[in-house]
């Protein structure tokens, strides 16, 4: 009886070996993949746009909103530092979990500049306006897309002024 638990027991131990040197292989192989695209995300404030660029390529272009003039978006470079699918929002005195009434929507990009993100929303008529926080605001299903592309570590441009690459982007893509 003693053999048999112990046979069992280092089968379970080596197909859970075997199965966790494939997931390891697989994510290195993800990551190898990922290491060799190079992604930006540009977005254009006064444009209301979001450009997803891999390796210098258009790959999608999303209307979004921004900042409020009470509580603009931030110009600058950043970077993707988190990634939450069906986030939880915290504000002092609420918490809504997730779900259709979530102030971020179905998926959270956090970016390096503290306390902002490009987010979804549960009102996608704001999309298109200055009605934000200062987070870049774009429709469910739209920022579900961009998130299954994006990756910690990526740069996101947000642009306060049109320059010829902003001009380029969003005007090819018309």
């Amino acid at each position: 009886m003693r053999a048999k638990r112990t046979t069992t027991w280092i089968l379970a131990m080596t197909t859970a070996a075997a199965l966790a040197g494939r997931t390891a292989a697989a994510a290195d192989e993800t990551r190898a993949a990922n290491s060799a695209t190079t992604r930006r995300i540009v977005v254009s404030l006064p444009d209301r746009k979001l450009a997803l660029l891999e390796n210098d390529e258009i790959v999608g272009i999303y209307p979004v909103a921004v900042g409020a003039p009470v509580s603009p978006s931030p110009a600058g470079t950043f970077n993707v530092v988190t990634r939450v699918a069906n986030p939880t929002y915290y504000k002092p005195g609420k918490v809504v979990g997730p779900g259709a009434t979530n102030p971020v929507g179905t998926r959270w990009i956090g970016l390096s500049a503290k306390g902002y993100g490009i987010h979804g929303t549960d009102n996608p008529r704001s999309i298109g306006y200055a009605k934000s926080h200062g987070c870049i605001r774009l429709r469910n299903d739209d920022v579900e897309r961009l998130f299954a592309r994006v990756r910690t570590g990526d740069v996101v441009e947000l642009h306060a002024e049109r320059t010829p690459e902003i001009e380029r982007l969003f005007t090819e893509s018309r």
